[in-house]
């Protein structure tokens, strides 16, 4: 079915300047649908055509009973969701579980030898490691047994891990989580500038990193970064009291930087004195906090997304199940970051507490060439593989035609992180896929914990470019800038939000109720004094539009939040970075469209009075922003101009310096204090 083209337009607030507005045109087509084979069909976890109905809004909450019954409790719940105090939803009150206990010791009497986790190393000499439920188990336990013996861990307690792709990572957030230890994992690319950030937020006194690890063939020294944490914390006035180091190979620490004596441990070593310790887990209140999750925010320092145990877990276990369609059976490959939330969700919690066995990369995906990814899924017998427009984009500019060489065999494909082109999703289905595989193109956030739009793959067919209705239980609505809904299935672009809670979302941000409230649900609640879920729709902060059928697109961020290759980046903390180098006056960071990444950073810069341009200039601003900020902020470009185009307020129009980065028209720029600036700039860039 192919639809002719329609014309959708998108008002979005701009830089937050009240009546200033930017309107974006998009675009669309509507594309034909796919449909799954019926060999998935029939095996699919959930292929119960009435689910929509039972989980209509008139069903709310009590659908989310079964999300709970996926899990093993201590203590059934009293209630299942207290909204009492909105928007601080309480689900599972009075129920207690351990998320330990439901992603390994409850599999050990059915499957305790078959593989939970599989360690492949970038260097593909280096053999996988398979790491079953019983070891995972004895792995678990004795390092928690050091938390708790040699450390003096205890529930509620905060530790951070700042570490690549690594077994011992997912090993310690489940050593945290069997003592109701609150993790706060940093991806690993981060810089130490950004680790230290969220420690000295979360009130961690304890990091655990390692000593190097495997990046494009190249061997990274990472303990480099641990020290720096340390020192930027102490600026801070936070002391690290302890910093625990795996070694990537056990028995030989390959770091250039000694230890400091009194702080560091090389974990490896100490375990030894742990060994057939057993933990018993900790009966934890369902809305105990079992995880901190920094993510970028629009103005303003990260925000601490704080996920509940007995919500979150039961949500990405049902997600897990019905949308991944993942069976202990799968060996399931995700190809994020352990660092993101989708690593989280649907690398270590998700697939863990349905007994599958899952991977962990080390590295760069295409290393040594864009035939790995299809080698390890050959050899490991993949059958569920989950990635990112990204990385889709960049394995088909690498190898097209790569995938054909090898006979693996999907079932089921995922594409996360941002909007997906139609035609990289074809390639990705008839290439990748073998024009034989169900796909789910996922929308969610961090704060969501799981899926929040997607097709049911066994019930509903796919379509390029858009995500699929709300998943079963969740209840999409678009709103216009001034409150009003935008009639559903129109084709008109607004922002989107969630009618109702899911105990997936977030408990709150960590130490920050008001900002909580002011980001999430300040915009479309009409009644702050109202106790009714019904007056507090969830704003997402993206566009989106909803097409006769019943799919939504996402439009994209309607913020100043980059999204580069699916990684969130504050360009508050870019700006505040390069405002650091001598010479900067003003920075204004936009996302650039990119044919690899979908966007990534320029930054535009306005120099002091008597500092001349210079090529030395413009690599110490990209230097400071790969220092504080990390590698996934690189800016492709630094331009220097003499002036930025501004309101008479003083505040900076980045859409227009955007649309001059994509080659747009800018549009009406005469209420700008300073029109002419903007073709200056535009000759800047095109010479």
């Amino acid at each position: 079915m192919v639809a002719g083209e329609r014309r959708i337009s998108i008002v979005v607030a701009s830089e937050n300047e009240g009546t200033q507005a930017a309107e974006i045109a998009v675009h669309w087509q509507e594309e034909e649908y796919y449909h799954a084979p019926p060999s998935f069909v029939e095996q699919a976890n959930l292929k119960d055509p009435q689910i929509f109905e039972r989980y209509s809004i008139e069903h709310f909450p009590d659908y989310y009973k079964e999300f709970g019954e996926m899990l093993d409790w201590y203590k059934p719940w009293d209630t299942l969701l207290d909204s009492s105090n909105p928007p601080f939803w309480r689900w599972f009150v009075g129920g207690e579980l351990n998320a330990s206990f439901n992603c390994v010791d409850r599999h050990l009497d059915a499957c305790k030898n078959k593989a939970a986790l599989y360690f492949v190393p970038e260097p593909e000499k280096e053999p996988i490691i398979a790491l079953t439920y019983q070891e995972l188990s004895v792995q678990v336990n004795e390092l928690a047994a050091y938390f708790r013996d040699g450390l003096n861990l205890k529930r509620g307690d905060r530790v951070t891990i700042h570490m690549p792709m690594v077994l011992e990572l997912a090993v310690t957030m489940l050593a945290c989580a069997r003592l109701g230890v609150i993790h706060s994992v940093v991806f690993g690319g981060f810089s130490a500038q950004a680790c230290a950030d969220r420690m000295v937020d979360s009130d961690s006194s304890v990091l655990v990193t390692m000593d190097g690890y495997w990046r494009d063939g190249k061997w990274l020294d990472h303990k480099e970064k641990a020290d720096e944490t340390v020192r930027a914390a102490g600026k801070a006035g936070h002391a690290v009291r302890a910093v625990l180091i795996f070694e990537r190979y056990p028995g030989e620490y390959r770091s250039s930087f000694g230890l400091v004596e009194n702080r560091d441990i090389i974990v490896n070593d100490i375990l030894s004195q742990y060994t057939g310790e057993r933990v018993e887990p900790e009966h934890m209140a369902a809305d105990d906090t079992l995880f901190l999750m920094y993510t970028s925010g629009s103005t303003g320092k990260p925000k601490a997304a704080q996920h509940s145990t007995g919500g979150y877990l039961s949500y990405v276990t049902a997600m897990s199940k019905w949308i991944l369609d993942i069976k202990p059976t799968d060996v399931y490959w995700c190809m994020a970051d352990i660092g993101w939330i989708t690593g989280h969700s649907f690398i270590v919690y998700g697939p863990l507490a349905l007994g599958a066995s899952s991977i962990i990369y080390e590295g760069v995906p295409s290393c040594p060439d864009a035939g790995r990814p299809w080698r390890v899924a050959k050899r490991l017998g993949v059958n569920i593989f989950h990635t990112s427009p990204t990385a889709i984009r960049s394995l088909r500019k690498l190898g097209p035609e790569e995938p054909a060489k090898y006979d693996y065999d999907f079932k089921l494909m995922v594409t996360v992180g941002e909007p997906i082109e139609p035609d990289v999703w074809r390639w990705y289905y008839n290439t990748v896929g073998k024009g034989n595989v169900a796909i789910v193109d996922t929308w969610w956030q961090t704060e969501n914990g799981g899926f929040l739009c997607s097709t049911v793959p066994a019930l509903a067919p796919m379509k390029p470019g858009s995500t699929g209705p709300g998943v079963p239980g969740i209840h999409p609505v678009i709103y216009d800038e001034d409150g009003n809904v935008v009639p559903p299935k129109s084709g008109k672009g607004g922002n989107i939000c969630i009618r109702n809670p899911w105990p997936g979302l977030m408990m709150g941000i960590w130490g920050d109720p008001d900002r909580y409230i002011a980001t999430y649900y300040q915009r479309y609640c009409k009644d702050p004094e109202s106790k009714d879920w019904q007056d507090w729709p969830y704003f997402a902060g993206d566009g989106a539009m909803q097409a006769p059928d019943g799919y939504y697109r996402i439009l994209g961020r309607i913020d100043d939040v980059i999204n580069v290759a699916g990684h969130r980046l504050g360009t508050k903390e870019i700006e505040s970075a390069v405002l650091e180098v001598k010479g900067v006056a003003e920075a204004a960071v936009i996302a650039a469209a990119d044919a690899i990444k979908g966007v990534i950073p320029e930054i535009y810069v306005t120099l002091q009075p008597g500092v001349a341009p210079s090529d030395q200039l413009q690599r110490s601003v990209v230097d400071i922003i790969v220092r504080d900020i990390g590698p996934i902020a690189r800016p492709r470009k630094v331009w220097l101009v003499p002036d930025l185009p501004k309101t008479r307020s003083g505040k900076i129009m980045r859409r227009v310096l955007a649309s001059i980065s994509n080659q747009k028209d800018p549009g009406d720029i005469t209420s700008l204090a300073n029109p002419e600036i903007v073709e200056a700039i535009r000759r800047t860039v095109s010479e």
